[in-house]
């Protein structure tokens, strides 16, 4: 039997409904999980702009941010996820460019000279629908009645069928900060970096939708953690699975995609020597 966690975020909650042997794997079993490139230039960005959005207002520039992001790279470049890229020179290049890419694209969204910025990197720990649940909100702004839980995404922007899906992070940080402090938040936005905004203003439905979620993924996961049996899901994640050398289910996916054309560039490709 395994042990149910003391705490449940986002992005566990995510790793479980996409795949719950893939959340055993890195939850309980400890095994690395290490972060990809494009989730390495996600932290290089989200990084800059915190500490842009840390400067008073009229120093919120592309200039500024350019500085910062200076200041930042030898930070990056020593991190151990960053170095077992093991990039060449041209790729190492083209990170720091596709980092800029997406840092620059804050201003194709917004201003942030014009953002009344509450907190940025605010943790968040409290009990959202039974769950325990804790997360960190990229930015908290103050607005026109009242206060908007904003995420930046350096990924590409869902689609119209998946944004209520992407949204239903930013409603539980919404969930956890009325838990925590009483006040409820009145608007969540998601920054797809240099692409487009998503948001909506805060609604009992929105909330209960991404609450009753949130509390359907827990009660299954205390199931799994009491048989001790976690569900494989194939699929093309498998492709970027990092456990899919030890997965039978998941290297026939892959194996069978490959050979259909329909998974090019996965890194599980590499691993598994097809």
């Amino acid at each position: 039997m395994a042990d149910l966690p003391r705490s449940f975020s986002p992005s566990a909650a995510s790793t479980y409904d996409k795949c719950p042997r893939r959340w055993k794997h890195r939850y309980v079993d400890k095994l690395p999980d290490p972060p990809g490139e494009a989730a390495l230039v996600g932290t290089f960005a989200h990084r800059v702009l915190e500490l842009l959005c840390g400067e008073e207002p009229s120093l919120r520039t592309v200039d500024r941010a350019r500085e910062l992001a200076g200041e930042v790279w030898p930070s990056v470049s020593k991190q151990k996820d960053f170095r077992a890229l093991d990039l060449e020179p041209e790729a190492e290049r083209e990170f720091r460019w596709r980092s800029w890419r997406a840092i620059e694209g804050l201003w194709a969204l917004e201003d942030p000279a014009t953002v009344n910025v509450r907190s940025t990197e605010q943790r968040l720990s409290a009990e959202v629908a039974g769950v325990p649940f804790r997360g960190i909100v990229d930015r908290m702004d103050n607005v026109e009645g009242g206060l908007a839980i904003t995420d930046y995404k350096s990924g590409k922007a869902p689609r119209p069928d998946r944004r209520r899906e992407a949204l239903s992070q930013v409603l539980l940080y919404a969930a956890a900060v009325e838990a925590d402090t009483g006040e409820r938040p009145t608007q969540v936005r998601l920054l797809y970096l240099a692409q487009a905004t998503i948001e909506e203003q805060v609604s009992d439905e929105g909330m209960a939708e991404a609450t009753d979620g949130l509390a359907s993924s827990w009660a299954s996961l205390g199931r799994d953690c009491a048989s001790d049996q976690f569900e494989v899901r194939p699929g093309p994640l498998c492709g970027w699975c990092p456990y899919v050398t030890i997965c039978d289910e998941g290297r026939s996916e892959v194996t069978r995609r490959v050979r259909s054309g329909r998974i090019p560039n996965a890194p599980a490709r590499a691993a598994l020597g097809i």
